[in-house]
């Protein structure tokens, strides 16, 4: 088993490796200068100069690369070329909001996926499955960014049953202790507050939560018809056990394989695909950051926070990896 967690972890050490290499070269060939963006209409040659030599642009690119690589060993992220304030301390603030919209989403699709696939394989090929079907087709073919505005217009414009923007009402004045919103409302102690931040996180998290509801539904319902027709289940229906017990010890057990697995996957797609939520929602997060920074052609505060995601994804895939060999002892004991 650790010789499988260790073959895991060196395995990933040449994928970011090589992103990083990819990433540096691929934002210094975009268009748009950082000095330009910094200075705007102030911007001269010799100001440009300068702030080139202040950032290192000036420097070879395996010089500026080597200095790049050499920081992030560090755990250097470097600071943001527009308000000079270090990319980490930034991101530690700005994260919570993002775990939040993940949870409720991730809950969101896990909470409604798992009972719908269940219930699509228990009625294969008829009008239950088929309804299923259909409402896991909706939430891949829709866009984020429509399904969001459309949920804006509709539950927080027209009919104002839910708060549409934000994380919290700024008029509440809940202290940012923790930064995740529900849990800073709770300790302020304002019950108002609590009730409000989480109805500022239910149509947030059902925009971000459709593609992976869908994704778990169709992935539940292929691993309960796959794992229905073992011969051990067949064995048990015949030994005379109630519907449930088949259900629970002998097909579930072994269905939550492939479902483990997505479900792992999705919260590291999640994570890092945020950005169009926190942006329609104008929600507080690294996704709406992120929006900032390319608008402001602030290329430290990109690849930094591409690292970050990418590492965030490896160790989910990580973490994922080693809870299905736990549950899978052929890959265990292999």
């Amino acid at each position: 088993m650790l010789r499988f967690i260790v073959r895991r972890v060196l395995g990933a050490i040449p994928v970011l490796f090589g992103l990083s290499v990819i990433l540096f070269l691929f934002l210094r060939l975009l268009p748009g200068d950082p000095a330009v963006a910094i200075l705007g209409q102030h911007a001269t040659p010799q100001l440009i100069a300068q702030i080139h030599e202040t950032l290192g642009l000036d420097q070879p690119l395996y010089v500026q690369y080597l200095s790049y690589i050499g920081k992030l060993l560090h755990g250097d992220f470097g600071a943001s070329i527009v308000d000079s304030r270090p990319v980490l301390d930034t991101f530690l603030v700005r994260f919570p909001g993002t775990i939040e919209l993940t949870i409720g989403a991730l809950v969101f699709a896990v909470g409604l996926g798992i009972p719908l696939g269940r219930l699509a394989a228990r009625h294969p090929n008829g009008w239950i499955d088929g309804l299923v079907t259909v409402v896991s087709l909706f939430g891949i073919s829709i866009p984020i960014f429509v399904l969001g505005y459309t949920l804006v217009f509709v539950f927080g414009v027209q009919l104002h049953w839910l708060a549409a923007l934000d994380q919290i009402d700024p008029r509440l004045n809940v202290p940012p202790v923790t930064h995740f919103a529900i849990i800073d409302a709770i300790m302020s102690g304002n019950s108002n507050a609590v009730i409000d931040a989480f109805s500022h996180l239910i149509l947030p998290s059902i925009a971000l939560g459709s593609i992976p509801l869908a994704t778990v539904t169709r992935i539940t319902r292929a691993a309960v018809i796959d794992v229905s027709n073992e011969d051990y289940v067949r064995t048990a229906r015949a030994k005379g056990l109630t519907r449930r017990r088949v259900d629970d010890r002998h097909i579930m057990r072994n269905a939550w394989l492939p479902v483990t697995t997505v479900i792992g996957l999705q919260v590291g797609s999640l994570l890092a695909g945020a950005v169009l939520t926190e942006t329609v929602f104008t929600w507080n997060g690294v996704g709406s950051w992120v929006v900032d920074a390319i608008q402001n052609h602030d290329y430290i505060v990109v690849q930094s926070l591409i690292m970050i995601f990418a590492t965030i994804f490896l160790t989910v895939n990580l973490v994922v990896d080693i809870g299905y060999a736990f549950l899978n002892p052929r890959i265990r004991y292999s």
